[in-house]
């Protein structure tokens, strides 16, 4: 088609129709933009139907073909609104060929007397001619000066953003949040710029790096607002949202008023929190203290009643169990005096025997008593070291085999891993599970079991003695931690033992920041479990 176009006969212009296929050139027609084509020598070559309708004035396209640009200028000025675009005709045609030659291709608007707005749009072809086309903007024209005088009439600072993010909008009191008196000053500017430009002009400077920040996290959004309050005192509600386009909307609304009415309220509303605080508070320790004097005196009432009760127990408890071994050894030390002459060697063991029980059951309670009142007096010194505990195991079962084989009794020790190592004083540790496996050989019946068990809790290690004796009551297992108790009897019916191995069992226990556990039931023995903390 160039060739065509550029034929040495440069008098006789070439028509379109005469190289561009029939379906083409009826698509051309069919547009509903006017366009017109120009050769080098800026003579018009093809118009379409739609040139026509455009400027109603001018002969029917046929009549244009070969015409020159300026011929149609001349034609067309008489359509042409009186104004700034209605000037001299040689001044018209002399600004109108400049986009021709000198590049400035931007799209101009050309009022028309009869109200219409046509936009010219100028294209350079590859032959050295040009492609003009004409479009009626005239509604979307009236709609953006709609828009103009709304947003100019408007108190909010407006702003419109195009897909790429540059300014194509604003009105005045946009351009002065961004320092500048007219909004042409920054019209085409990109989002970001403006964003540093109004951060600097309004935010103080310890807060523009977050301010910004936050402005662009909200450009980011569908759609969000933010407050923003200057230097000087004034506050701005901020809202930003996508358009339609793929562009952003951008409004700044003036709440100095209403941000200082809700600063005030919420500073007396500050003040009478503060105010209900403070009576709360005093309130709350006129009967904190009230409750507390009320409490030391329960607590009084209940430690003297305690104290009581436990002179009484230990008084009755003590003077059963003194008098029992001191009876029994005062008893068979007088039989051996009186029967030293005729008394079988049978006999004089068997009397020493019970005086040398008697003996250390004595001694026994009393280095309970005495261990208890050292702990109660903060006077126990334990030296720590590490202990392996399924070793210890071991030198348990050892330690009362022969007590637990009288009795037919099987001291079990089930598997333990390797490496539970606790912490302890060594002297104390072996008290605690003596205590315990002691307890749990007694009160087993003849042929039963006793387990012994090591294992890993968490961070620390337990140990477990569990017996197979009759048990205890649930309701029973606080009550025999305490001084002087026995599992499902009281001190009254007289068992055997003081009641206070699990009292110093637990107290050793706490010393170590470990802790002493029962579970039982009637018939299904008792387990009782110390867990000290790992090395």
């Amino acid at each position: 088609m160039n060739a065509a176009l550029t034929r040495a006969d440069r008098n006789t212009p070439v028509s379109l129709d005469d190289v561009v296929a029939p379906s083409v050139m009826e698509a051309l027609h069919c547009l509903r933009v006017a366009i017109t084509v120009f050769d080098a020598e800026e003579r018009l070559i093809f118009a379409n139907d739609h040139f026509g309708y455009m400027f109603r004035s001018l002969p029917f396209r046929e009549a244009l073909v070969g015409r020159r640009y300026e011929d149609i200028i001349r034609l067309e000025a008489g359509e042409i609104a009186d104004g700034p675009a209605r000037q001299d005709i040689d001044e018209l045609i002399a600004s109108r060929r400049a986009s021709l030659f000198h590049g400035d291709y931007a799209p101009r608007d050309l009022p028309l007397s009869d109200g219409r707005i046509i936009e010219v749009k100028t294209r350079k072809t590859p032959n050295g001619g040009w492609i003009i086309l004409w479009s009626d903007v005239t509604l979307a024209r009236h709609n953006l000066e709609h828009l103009r005088a709304a947003i100019a009439l408007s108190a909010d600072a407006f702003a419109f953003y195009d897909r790429y993010d540059r300014l194509t909008l604003c009105n005045d009191e946009y351009a002065a949040l961004n320092g500048v008196t007219s909004p042409d000053a920054i019209k085409g500017f990109g989002f970001n710029d403006l964003v540093e430009r109004i951060a600097n002009t309004t935010v103080a400077a310890p807060d523009r790096a977050a301010w910004i920040e936050k402005r662009h996290e909200l450009h980011r959004v569908p759609a969000g607002a933010m407050t923003m309050v200057l230097s000087d005192g004034t506050a701005y509600v901020m809202r930003d949202r996508a358009a339609a386009d793929g562009g952003r909307i951008v409004v700044f609304t003036d709440v100095t008023e209403h941000h200082r009415v809700e600063k005030a309220l919420a500073e007396q509303a500050r003040t009478l929190a503060d105010t209900r605080k403070a009576l709360a508070a005093s309130k709350a320790r006129s009967d904190a203290q009230a409750n507390y004097l009320a409490d030391l005196a329960n607590k009084l009432d209940q430690t003297a009643a305690s104290a009581d009760s436990t002179k009484k127990t230990l008084l009755r408890t003590m003077s059963h169990e003194l008098k029992t071994p001191l009876n029994a050894i005062i008893g068979f030390s007088d039989l051996l005096g009186t029967l030293a002459d005729s008394a079988s060697p049978d006999q004089i063991r068997e009397y020493a025997g019970l005086i040398h029980t008697g003996g250390n059951n004595l001694l026994r309670m009393l280095n309970q008593i005495m261990d208890l009142t050292k702990i109660s007096a903060g006077r126990y010194e334990m030296s720590r070291q590490p202990l392996d505990a399924a070793l210890s195991l071991w030198t348990l079962k050892d330690r009362f085999d022969g007590a637990a084989a009288a009795k037919s009794i099987a001291i079990e020790i089930d598997d333990s891993e390797n490496g539970l190592v606790v912490e302890v004083d060594e002297s104390a540790y072996n008290t605690m599970l003596g205590n315990l496996v002691e307890n749990a050989v007694n009160f087993t019946p003849d042929g039963g079991t006793v387990r012994l068990k090591a294992a890993r809790d968490g961070d620390a290690i337990r140990i477990s003695v569990t017996d197979s004796g009759p048990g205890v009551a649930e309701q029973d297992l606080t009550r025999i931690l305490e001084p002087f108790e026995q599992g499902g009897r009281s001190t009254t019916d007289h068992p055997a033992g003081a009641g206070l191995g699990l009292t110093l069992v637990k107290a050793l226990c706490e010393m170590h920041r470990g802790t002493l556990t029962l579970t039982s039931a009637p018939g299904q023995g008792l387990t009782a479990s110390v867990v000290l903390p790992a090395k």
